[in-house]
């Protein structure tokens, strides 16, 4: 965390019951249980985002065009569907994936330099796919059903 503090401030959703009392106060580091109300202004602070896989959140960062590193449960803790979902967006170069088991505070530390230094691919990446607006894509596709 240090080394990050250096460039860039942070702030950590942890869960519920998962608040370092020792970080309270630190500069640069804020962490939240969880965030409700809050999250869109949060989303729009935020240069890039580390998140697991699952679809809502995925498809958030694909709407906010946010450079993103995922860690997708590992297959001893989930069916599988966030491994598929953070591989689908790597393949598109939407975001950077870490297996769970390969994140350490060297190898976090060195993906999240990589990936700010790259974020204007991973944006236009992302706002060149015809993902981006699924409402207008199912709705068109009921149209063209009628």
């Amino acid at each position: 965390m240090e080394e990050l503090l250096n460039d860039f401030e942070i702030i950590h959703l942890c869960g519920r019951g998962n608040l370092d009392e020792s970080l309270t106060g630190k500069t640069g580091y804020v962490q939240y249980e969880f965030i409700s109300d809050e999250l869109p202004d949060l989303f729009a602070a935020a240069d890039m985002v580390i998140s697991r896989a699952g679809a809502n959140a995925i498809c958030e960062l694909l709407a906010l065009h946010k450079p993103n590193i995922l860690v997708p449960l590992s297959l001893n803790a989930s069916r599988g569907d966030q491994i598929l979902n953070a591989r689908s967006f790597e393949a598109q170069g939407f975001s950077h994936v870490m297996e769970e088991e390969s994140v350490k505070a060297d190898t976090l530390a060195e993906a999240v330099k990589s990936v700010y230094k790259k974020r204007d691919d991973y944006i236009r990446a992302m706002e060149a796919s015809d993902q981006k607006d699924a409402i207008a894509t199912i709705a068109d596709l009921i149209d063209a059903l009628s």
